[in-house]
């Protein structure tokens, strides 16, 4: 799953896709298709948003839920602590490793 994430990451299309579902969550695909091409300025069909939405989904970033006719997109950080805990940030007492 570590790869998965750090695949979803990569792409910076794929993190601003993650800022504005941070922004505004449970998005469908219309409504970021338009804050990409507003705010942005990114001319993206819906199939490469949709692309990209899938391979954030399977890193878990992305949550989609259905209502209706409706497909929904909710941000989910849980995955992100897995970085965090793989390289946890060194704390103010610890001895640094490579003082002078």
């Amino acid at each position: 799953m570590a790869d998965d994430l750090f695949k979803a990451l990569a792409d910076p299309t794929r993190r601003i896709i993650l800022d504005e579902l941070m922004d505004k969550s449970g998005q469908t695909l219309f409504e970021i298709c338009s804050r990409l091409s507003m705010k942005h300025r990114l001319g993206m069909s819906r199939q490469a948003v949709s692309q990209h939405l899938t391979v954030l989904e399977s890193a878990g970033l992305v949550e989609t839920r259905r209502e209706g006719r409706y497909k929904f997109h909710d941000l989910n950080t849980a995955p992100l602590r897995q970085i965090a805990e793989r390289w946890p940030a060194p704390s103010a007492s610890a001895p640094k490793e490579n003082a002078p």
